[in-house]
């Protein structure tokens, strides 16, 4: 029988916790190590609908990207948002297991399955080294690559649209064919400038702020805002295949009840 510390030894030898940053908080934030777990739910965000759908479907845990608790708890009552979840997970006896910066950082994490969806091909370059793995080698936030053939950004965005289906997309056009990328999933706005220090002509992330947009033009930088959930989402099906691969026998649910929070009119 596969245990909740089975699946955080995978994780962890996968996307090493001691990866994440120090702001972070990754790890087994609800749940006991040696409770059994049959099935699991993944999904990017630990949300009331996601945990009601875990307990529905008869899953013992849930393992998501961002944390369900970010910060110290001085009260667990159900009048706020995160300690009512985390009772809601307590009393449906759902474990959560929650991956975050360690699985932006790792090799083949969040920001290598970008990249392939991207269309980078080739060996690719860390946008920002965190360190070095005794075992996994050098990680890091973001990822820099190329494109076999130039395009225009119209004709880019036109297949992010396809490769990631983001609602909608917001972007800059510097007027320079696509060629030299960088990608950073989710909020990785404030790497602008290794972006341009790698020599990329556009980058592709999430949350950009007004200000991003007029120092990207200034530098005649093509970027392009794709969501933060469209471009974190997909590593899921990465760790999906982790989790399928060491533990056969246990049934991996994705959620049917997650997705892209933002629309666009």
């Amino acid at each position: 029988m596969t245990t909740v510390r089975d699946i955080y030894n995978l994780m962890d030898e996968k996307a090493p916790f001691s990866m994440q940053e120090s702001w972070d908080n990754s790890g087994l934030l609800v749940g006991c190590w040696d409770a059994p777990v049959e099935r699991v739910l993944l999904s990017l965000d630990i949300t009331p609908a996601v945990i009601a759908e875990a307990a529905e479907r008869g899953c013992q845990m849930i393992l998501s990207h961002h944390p369900v608790i970010f910060s110290g708890l001085k009260a667990v009552t159900d009048d706020d948002y995160t300690a009512a979840r985390v009772l809601a997970l307590a009393g449906a006896g759902i474990a959560a297991l929650c991956c975050h910066t360690s699985l932006d950082a790792t090799p083949d994490g969040v920001n290598d399955e970008l990249a392939r969806r991207c269309g980078l091909t080739g060996a690719l370059e860390l946008l920002e080294q965190g360190g070095v793995h005794p075992e996994l080698g050098p990680y890091g936030v973001g990822r820099v690559g190329e494109l076999e053939q130039p395009v225009s950004v119209e004709e880019y965005v036109k297949t992010l649209k396809t490769a990631l289906k983001p609602n909608g997309i917001r972007f800059y056009d510097a007027g320079k064919p696509v060629r030299r990328v960088a990608v950073g999933g989710g909020s990785c706005g404030s790497l602008m400038g290794e972006v341009l220090e790698k020599r990329c002509d556009t980058f592709v992330t999430a949350d950009l702020k007004y200000d991003h947009f007029l120092e990207a033009r200034a530098a005649g930088l093509n970027v392009i805002d794709a969501g933060h959930y469209p471009t974190e989402n997909p590593v899921l099906d990465v760790v999906e295949r982790w989790l399928a691969g060491r533990f056969p026998a246990l049934e991996v649910l994705r959620s049917q009840v997650h997705d892209e929070p933002i629309a666009y009119d």
